[in-house]
């Protein structure tokens, strides 16, 4: 009876740990990269941004502008993020004034601009853009609005400034939305 027990003991072990390496397994599989790093979708927005190395700007302007609680929030949210790149591209030292203290609400408002009460994955953007006779308008958290379009198999983003952003990563799930890495800072009025 020992025997048996003993063997009971062993196989439903064996059993667990198949279980477990089969779902963080499952779990690496699911990840897509994202400035090197692997973006689980079990983490969220910004446990996954923090580890990007094309997010170090966009990391550090959300916690200047002090909304990595919010974004760490349940959400869910999706969130057009842009690139060190895309940063690099605004006019020189626009950066460096951004995340002063005293430029604390501009900041939050350009951030808030790239964020969109509910998970819209690229699916469905495109189908909103399908309903929309090619343009999909998308409200944002800062009470702006983005316009969505296709170019070819691409989803652009038009800002109310006239500027354009492409999504170069789409899909980026995360436990509280997803995130679409995007070419360009979108800017609000």
């Amino acid at each position: 009876m020992k025997q048996i027990k003993s063997i009971l003991m062993l196989l439903l072990a064996s059993l667990l740990f198949n279980l477990s390496f089969g779902q963080s397994k499952m779990s690496s599989e699911n990840a897509v990269t994202v400035g090197g790093a692997a973006m689980y979708p079990s983490k969220n927005i910004i446990e996954n941004a923090m580890n990007s190395k094309d997010h170090t700007t966009l990391v550090a302007a959300v916690k200047a502008a002090g909304l990595v609680e919010t974004l760490q929030g349940t959400g869910p949210f999706t969130v057009f993020a842009p690139t060190n790149e895309a940063f690099d591209l605004l006019p020189k030292g626009t950066v460096d004034n951004l995340v002063k203290p005293e430029n604390k609400a501009t900041l939050t408002k350009i951030l808030t601009y790239h964020v969109v009460a509910g998970s819209w994955d690229s699916k469905a953007i495109a189908e909103k853009i399908k309903a929309g006779n090619g343009t999909a308008e998308l409200p944002t958290v800062s009470g702006g609005k983005l316009w969505a379009s296709m170019k070819g198999s691409k989803i652009i983003l038009k800002d109310e400034k006239g500027g354009w952003a492409t999504i170069t990563i789409k899909n980026v799930y995360q436990s509280n939305g997803v995130i679409h890495v995007i070419d360009h800072v979108l800017m609000p009025k």
